[in-house]
């Protein structure tokens, strides 16, 4: 399994069809491949590189990067930052980085997971190499949404909303040269994964399928008076300093305010510390922009999408995910509406379902990862490239 991490400032350079937007120029660099030197089944092996007519034989993994000279790949500057969102790409063993027949360039499937608020990619990161070995053929690319990890350093106009969040997604397949053909999201994710359906080209270049996790298309219905609500934890962590010196300390407070300690324990690990050396006393910052991280959750309680799902396109199919212990009130009329979608969509290759996570939160790729895996699992078996 191999990643590519935007972190090297670097794209990958698949060549095949992908979303149309208007309007769009987006800048190619350099393709670093970063390989576990235990990993010997990426030794030896040739890299094609799309764009060039260069091979690249891969010898020895004597290091966990493999550059590919950025003027023989693309002509392009590596050493700028990533302009849209940061990410990873994890890469199942047998993905090849292009394949092609009869001169059409062939992209491996791809999957992309989304976070929800407050999350980063890194709550995807031990799940989506999971999938990747256990289904070699795919690639999964997980992200750090707008104003979410290390993303919040790439400035973005506002609104921050589920739709800007959904455009940023696109804009970064887009640049990539990535056509999903499944889409994960959890959350305030689900409805980023909903949202971005609603606004690629039509038709879609290939059917797609969209996992909406713990989340409805409509109005978002919270336990108000519950523990962890959303918003009550957004606004009370604009309320702590910016100076944090202990990240126990503000599990201590959480906890004292109310907060569950898991999720407390969670909200930490969304504290940096900057590299001063020599320094003992240096405080910690959240790696999210509070501010943009209110009005993200904000438009997720008001964004409606049910005429969406209600009018699934043609090639698409919705997957909504309920866990059995969900912190969001899944309201009776939401689940009926879902199933009387599901009687509407009957468009070959196209569908909505419902399923429920069993000894589930809302948390669900934490709280019962082998339920959700095995539930996930069958949008990745018997494909054929």
């Amino acid at each position: 399994m191999a990643a590519v991490s935007s972190a090297s400032h670097s794209v990958m350079g698949y060549n095949s069809s992908f979303w149309n937007l208007r309007d769009t120029d987006f800048k190619s660099k350099a393709t670093i491949l970063r390989i576990h030197p235990q990993d010997k089944r990426f030794c030896n092996y040739r890299l094609h590189v799309a764009g060039s007519k260069n091979v690249f034989n891969v010898v020895a993994c004597q290091s966990t990067h493999i550059l590919v000279d950025p003027k023989v790949a693309y002509g392009r500057d590596s050493a700028k930052k990533p302009d849209i969102l940061a990410y990873d790409v994890i890469q199942g063993a047998l993905v090849r980085w292009s394949s092609s027949v009869d001169n059409v360039v062939i992209d491996p499937p791809t999957a992309v997971l989304l976070h929800g608020i407050l999350g980063s990619r890194k709550n995807w990161g031990s799940f989506a190499r999971r999938l990747a070995q256990e289904f070699p053929m795919w690639q999964f690319l997980i992200v750090d949404l707008r104003c979410h990890g290390d993303s919040t350093s790439i400035k973005k106009r506002c609104p921050h909303t589920v739709a800007s969040a959904a455009l940023d997604v696109l804009k970064l397949l887009a640049q990539l040269k990535i056509t999903p053909r499944v889409l994960i999201g959890h959350s305030f994710g689900g409805k980023v994964a909903l949202s971005m359906v609603e606004q690629a080209a039509k038709p879609l270049a290939r059917p797609v399928r969209v996992w909406v996790l713990d989340a409805t298309p409509g109005n978002a219905h919270t336990r108000g008076g519950g523990v962890d609500h959303p918003a009550k934890l957004i606004s009370f962590l604009r309320t702590l300093t910016n100076e944090i010196s202990s990240k126990r300390e503000v599990v201590r407070i959480l906890i004292q305010e109310g907060f569950s300690k898991d999720v407390a324990q969670w909200v930490v690990t969304n504290l940096s510390q900057p590299d001063r050396r020599g320094s003992k006393s240096a405080n910690f910052s959240w790696v999210f922009d509070l501010e943009g991280v209110a009005e993200m959750y904000k438009s997720y309680e008001e964004t409606n999408l049910w005429e969406f799902v209600e009018s699934v396109p043609q090639g698409v199919h919705f997957n909504f995910l309920k866990a059995e212990h969900s912190l969001h009130r899944w309201a009776l009329e939401d689940i009926k509406r879902i199933h009387a979608a599901e009687d509407l969509a009957s468009n070959e290759g196209g569908g909505v379902e419902m399923h429920v996570l069993e000894d589930a939160g809302h948390w669900v790729h934490t709280d019962n990862p082998d339920g959700l895996f095995r539930i996930l699992s069958y949008s990745f078996k018997g494909f054929k490239p």
